[in-house]
């Protein structure tokens, strides 16, 4: 945990934190959240923020827009940081924070990786946030809707912040360079064409973008001026990978979970682990795919072979737990699997049967017969009036009409004869056969 540390001597340090912005005219990127008259930029302008998330993968300002609150605000800002602080110091912190707000001062606290703290020290801060004592400023790379507790989340305006664009790094780039804080009071040689390309390998990441400019200046040759001049040759070695075209946000991200997800449907697993590595080495979450996965585990595999979802959720767990680079075998497994799995898409069909006839019945009443009776009104009204209980009965199975009348004879699942799913087609045959047999017993 940190107070009143945020603009600490820069000298040494590397570009990325030399060059951060401290004004909003100075930050890159984030235009939709951070243009004239938007609601971000006027929040912070105004000194009138409220508790806000800051969504985003790494390198695209969510520290930095904390940093440029802290600068802006007259309110109390603490700095503290997921990785190191427990819930002895969340509790010390809330308690300055207490004492601040009888003093009528506000306290902004910022959570730096906030997915990385657990529940309860979550919860932890709850209380303060709801009674007003602290104002909470949260950054997490993870999906808030997963990483945050639902109270904290709805108390919170989730902001999202996007990939820079490639024009947008091209001109922090320069800007590097032309600063006095970056390389301004030196003589850089580098072409437009090298500056594009360094921004293309960063895949909209600031911080990655300055740190490869910073290492191609200073591997760059020095003539007898002290002038630096970069080379291809520099830029190549420096980055030591082909960037791969692929857009976390546009079409081609979408193209390649599409070629990934009909890969595994058509049971070609090296082209499935094709498509799998593409996205992770050009920096993909692994979160996400295994998230794509886990549903393609139901959609196309489904009960043909159960064991499919245990194998994808296992999968996320283990991507969850231990991230990247080693994660990617775990994901390579579950890729395998699916698309070596007998498939069946009868669990996507059923629903979306089911869903249609349910936007279109939605009035539809509730059959007496399966209504709950809680109170003796409801009974009088024959709530729950002929029940039948089906652990009662021999077979474990009774005549009861569970849908309403109007879709009586509705028949949404529909199993194949793929994998275990030949199995479940049997025994849906056996239980309407015996319901047909006793149709004539219901009551």
């Amino acid at each position: 945990m940190e107070q009143k540390t945020l603009f600490e001597n820069t000298q040494n340090q590397p570009l990325a934190s030399r060059l951060r912005p401290k004004t909003l005219d100075e930050f890159a990127g984030q235009t939709h959240l951070l243009g004239e008259g938007k609601v971000l930029r006027r929040l912070i302008e105004s000194d009138n923020i409220t508790s806000l998330i800051f969504w985003g993968p790494p390198g695209v300002g969510k520290t930095t827009l904390a940093r440029i609150i802290a600068n802006k605000t007259h309110s109390e800002f603490i700095d503290f940081s997921a990785v190191t602080s427990g819930i002895k110091e969340i509790r010390t912190v809330m308690q300055q924070a207490e004492d601040n707000r009888t003093l009528g001062k506000k306290t902004i606290i910022f959570v730096d990786e906030i997915h990385r703290f657990n529940k309860a020290q979550q919860d932890a801060f709850l209380p303060f946030v709801e009674k007003g004592s602290i104002i909470l400023i949260g950054a997490t790379t993870e999906n808030p809707s997963f990483e945050v507790n639902s109270a904290l989340l709805s108390r919170s305006k989730v902001f999202v912040l996007q990939p820079l664009k490639t024009e947008e790094l091209i001109t922090l780039l320069k800007r590097a360079i032309n600063d006095e804080r970056g390389f301004g009071n030196q003589t850089i040689n580098i072409t437009d064409d090298m500056l594009k390309l360094i921004a293309e390998f960063s895949n909209g990441d600031a911080r990655t973008a300055l740190s490869t400019l910073e290492m191609v200046i200073l591997n760059g040759d020095i003539n007898e001026k002290e002038e630096i001049t970069v080379t291809t040759e520099i830029i190549e070695q420096c980055i030591s990978k082909k960037s791969l075209i692929y857009d976390k946000n546009g079409e081609e991200h979408y193209n390649i979970i599409s070629a990934l997800h009909k890969s595994m449907r058509n049971s070609d697993p090296d082209a499935s682990v094709y498509w799998l590595a593409r996205m992770l080495e050009a920096g993909e979450d692994p979160l996400y795919i295994a998230r794509r996965v886990t549903r393609f585990a139901s959609e196309d595999v489904g009960l043909a072979d159960p064991h499919a979802l245990e194998i994808a959720v296992a999968a996320y767990q283990a991507c969850h737990f231990i991230g990247m680079p080693e994660c990617s075998v775990h994901l390579t497994e579950a890729v395998i699997y699916m698309a070596m799995a007998p498939k069946s898409n009868s669990m996507d069909v059923a629903y979306m049967y089911a869903k249609s006839d349910a936007l279109k019945h939605l009035a539809e009443p509730v059959p007496l017969v399966i209504r709950n009776a809680p109170t003796k009104l409801m009974k009088e009204l024959d709530y729950g009036k002929g029940y039948q209980y089906a652990h009662d009965s021999k077979d474990k199975l009774t005549n009861m009409q569970c849908l309403p009348d109007s879709l009586a004879d509705r028949e949404y699942y529909k199993p194949t004869e793929q994998g275990f799913e030949s199995k479940y087609k049997t025994k849906l045959a056996q239980i309407k056969a015996w319901k047909k047999a006793h149709k004539s017993d219901k009551q």
